[in-house]
């Protein structure tokens, strides 16, 4: 288990140790959550880097992490715990064939914590010889409200409650981390209990960076004209889904591995599936639209070249 960072610049090299290229202001937000042991509220578009930094922070700080994905339906017995009732009939058939008839004890026999099914919520709030865990909260705005509410208690008190054996408080809290791609609007009495960030988009700068450390195998003309024809898409371009740093890289690794040596119109066209998903955006964009975008990077080509190498 690895010391928290004791400033924004440790969170900076801590990111960064993990390859996760971040800017200050996500640095910021993040060392204030790892010491004021706050949860961290992480909204943005799919595809800009959320859940990564739950993994970052697991891997970097030796933590282990536990992982809740939402979805419509998500209730209690999948997110916090469940009993086992097929162990608990088998002992209540054991016992009434060995003649145990004392109702009340066989209660307190099969709600034991041996029945009990822990699902991450309760996971979470175990304690660990790794220190708190990292607990990853993702896309809540896919979960219904009632889930959402039902999360007030543990984010406001690290705590949940069993009615059969009571509260289960957490000894530390654990480090939560929570993502929504704003889908639905959380309601304000949970992001209350939260610290705030929205995750943008990268700017050119640093989405190249980002495509030379998570692709080093494409070539630097390639990872440059990939990243200002994503960049230009985002500016330009009325999309139904704008593409995010998730599938620049997917893009520039399946150029990279077709041993593109820069942007060819032809086979960024054929291409485009793995950059965009929706066929309306595909249509918008290929043939003479990915033609002439390509020839416009190319004019600013000088500007491209003058972006720093990592």
């Amino acid at each position: 288990m690895n010391q928290l960072p004791a400033s924004i610049d440790d969170t900076l090299a801590l990111m960064d140790q993990a390859g996760y290229v971040a800017d200050r202001s996500l640095a910021t937000v993040l060392h204030l959550a790892l010491k004021m042991k706050r949860p961290l509220f992480l909204e943005g578009e799919a595809g800009v880097g959320k859940t990564e930094i739950a993994k970052v922070l697991s891997s970097t700080l030796g933590r282990d992490l536990i992982r809740l994905q939402c979805y419509e339906g998500l209730d209690v017995a999948s997110a916090v715990y469940e009993w086992n009732y097929p162990a608990q009939m088998v002992e209540i058939r054991v016992a009434e064939a060995a003649g145990d008839t004392d109702h009340s004890e066989l209660s307190k026999s099969i709600f034991d914590e041996r029945f009990l099914i822990k699902r991450p919520v309760l996971q979470a709030l175990e304690p660990s010889l790794a220190g708190a865990p990292v607990f990853l909260i993702d896309e809540l705005d896919r979960a219904d409200e009632a889930f959402e509410a039902f999360l007030l208690e543990v984010l406001a008190d690290n705590q949940v409650t069993i009615p059969e054996l009571g509260t289960v408080k957490a000894a530390e809290p654990p480090i939560v981390i929570i993502t929504t791609n704003r889908t639905r609007e959380i309601h304000d009495a949970l992001k209350r209990r939260c610290l705030y960030h929205w995750v943008d988009y990268p700017d050119a700068e640093r989405e190249l960076e980002i495509v030379r450390r998570k692709v080093p195998g494409a070539a630097q003309r390639l990872a440059s004209e990939v990243v200002a024809f994503v960049q230009k898409l985002r500016a330009d371009e009325d999309l139904f889904k704008q593409p995010g740093v998730a599938e620049t890289l997917d893009w520039a690794t399946a150029l990279s591995e077709l041993n593109e040596m820069a942007l060819d119109p032809d086979m960024a066209s054929d291409t485009l599936g793995v950059l965009l998903k929706y066929q309306d955006d595909i249509e918008r964009v290929r043939g003479s639209k990915v033609r002439q975008m390509i020839d416009d990077i190319r004019k600013d080509a000088p500007h491209q070249q003058s972006m720093p190498a990592v």
